[in-house]
């Protein structure tokens, strides 16, 4: 039997979202004491940040290179 997947229509870009939960993720790290959830929690805000800025620069155009 197959599962039915859960099928929705996004209404915010994938940079938007990532940027939104990282920023999220940092409000309630800095609310928390120091220990493995906040520390957690900045590690997967960093890595949305980095998600983001990567999906930013692959979905720029790339120009053709000069001489060669």
């Amino acid at each position: 039997m197959t599962a039915k997947r859960n099928r929705r229509k996004q209404t915010r870009s994938l940079q938007e979202r990532l940027t939104a939960f990282a920023e999220n993720a940092r409000e309630r790290a800095l609310s928390l004491p120091p220990g493995k959830e906040r520390e957690m929690l900045l590690r997967r805000a960093k890595q949305n940040e980095v998600t983001s800025n990567l999906t930013d620069w692959l979905s720029t155009p790339v120009y053709p290179r000069r001489g060669g």
